[in-house]
């Protein structure tokens, strides 16, 4: 009982934030302007894209030139990566890795840099404990140590230590630097302390201003957009993605902001799809077919549902995603009888590989929809209540609360996840008023 009560504790502030949300929406119905966004979903020449592709083919021709310069490979992984980023092409990231692999092995894994920089690519790749197994071999090596303690925070968070966490984060402290500032924001975030999350990461936003460094710039203002959202401010939200857009107009991430907030807060699905359409063009990231699949079922539309979900499956089989898309697996996965096992085994995988609250939730809700609601509980008192702020988690857990008769607490989670509908998306509307 315990427990539970420091659950609804940490939900109250969560979602106190969640009816600042919907005041707002009474208020401001619309937000964007398509005369504003249009003419980024009309760009012919993907600059940033070229400027990759131009670099990856210039130290690739070195290489041709002198194989043994294995710095080399360093510079064309490096352009993979840009690629991945741009294009969501995962053949550019394996490569990426590959190259990275060539360049470690050539030092015998003793430099600390390049082991930095595969750590990395296992991130990209959701390999996070082969990444703490580089990391913690440059961490020994001492080479600009706190670069590598940097990269230490990131993998940590990710696997749920947070204790570990914040002895990085004791290591590095600086409020005057970039990397710092980034790292403890998303750790705040994290714990459920939105506010400071985006105080830190303006603070960042100036940081990167003054450098007038634009890939920084880029990455601040996408965050900053997605913290905003989280915490009601749309109007800002929508301008910090307009802002990443404004320097680099092929920023496909940022165009899905813009979409969400079409969708999920104005209710305008067909503007959203046709953002997302030509996303789609643009980025082959498996996951924007999801999103474009849910705007399709909330308009009741099933053919494009159907169409959009085929794709996303045929994309992810690809082995090279290995991990990567598992909770948009166990999510889909689960909703559907048939395969609702291979969720659950999913879902076993991703706790094993990364024992989060959120992977918790994931094998919970599992559970829950393979009927074992002992064991759904169980899990959701031990691993997610009082753990994760996510209001995916905390709708998942309502339901299990129900189902094992904890009523009470599930009817006050009910009342107060209505406030999180933007973030949860229009179709779960229905899916809280079943608690």
């Amino acid at each position: 009982m315990k427990n539970i009560q420091l659950f609804f504790l940490f939900v109250t502030f969560a979602i106190t934030i969640s009816c600042n949300k919907q005041e707002t929406k009474q208020e401001t119905k619309q937000i964007t302007n398509s005369t504003e966004y249009q003419a980024y979903l009309q760009v012919d020449i993907n600059k940033a894209l070229q400027t990759a592709n131009e670099e990856l083919t210039f130290w690739e021709n070195k290489l041709a030139e002198t194989p043994n310069q294995y710095p080399y490979n360093l510079k064309i992984a490096s352009a993979n990566s840009q690629i991945f980023q741009l294009t969501g092409d995962i053949n550019q990231l394996k490569e990426a890795e590959r190259n990275l692999v060539v360049a470690n092995e050539k030092t015998n894994y003793n430099n600390a840099g390049y082991l930095r920089s595969i750590a990395k690519n296992y991130i990209s790749q959701h390999r996070f404990k082969e990444a703490l197994e580089v990391l913690t071999k440059a961490e020994y090596n001492g080479e600009k140590l706190q670069q590598t303690q940097y990269i230490l925070v990131d993998v940590h968070l990710e696997l749920g230590n947070l204790d570990k966490v914040e002895k990085y984060l004791s290591k590095i402290k600086n409020i005057k630097d970039f990397d710092y500032l980034i790292r403890v924001s998303k750790y705040n975030d994290h714990i459920g302390n939105l506010d400071k999350a985006i105080q830190f990461l303006e603070s960042a936003l100036e940081i990167a201003k003054s450098t007038n460094n634009e890939s920084l710039m880029q990455w601040n203002y996408t965050n900053l957009a997605d913290y905003y959202g989280h915490a009601g401010r749309i109007k800002d939200s929508y301008n910090g993605y307009l802002k990443a857009l404004e320097i680099n107009p092929n920023n496909s991430y940022a165009k899905k902001g813009i979409a969400w907030i079409v969708y999920s807060y104005e209710r305008n699905p067909l503007e959203a799809l046709r953002i997302l359409e030509i996303v789609t063009k643009e980025n082959a990231s498996p996951d924007y077919h999801l999103l474009k699949a849910d705007i399709a079922a909330f308009m009741g539309n099933m053919a494009v549902k159907e169409t959009e979900t085929k794709i996303y499956l045929a994309k992810v089989t690809n082995e090279k995603y290995g991990a990567m898309y598992a909770k948009y697996n166990v999510l889909l996965f689960a909703d559907e009888p048939t395969n609702s096992l291979k969720a659950l085994e999913i879902a076993k995988a991703e706790v094993a590989a990364r024992p989060t609250a959120q992977s918790y939730d994931l094998l919970a809700w599992s559970y829950y929809k393979n009927g074992n609601i002992k064991e759904a509980i169980q899990i959701s008192k031990n691993h997610v209540i009082g753990k994760t702020f996510e209001p995916q988690a905390l709708l998942h857990t309502a339901y299990i609360l129900k189902a094992n008769g904890d009523q009470k607490e599930a009817q006050e989670l009910k009342i107060e996840l209505l406030g999180a509908i933007y973030e949860l998306g229009p179709s779960s509307g229905q899916k809280i008023k079943n608690i």
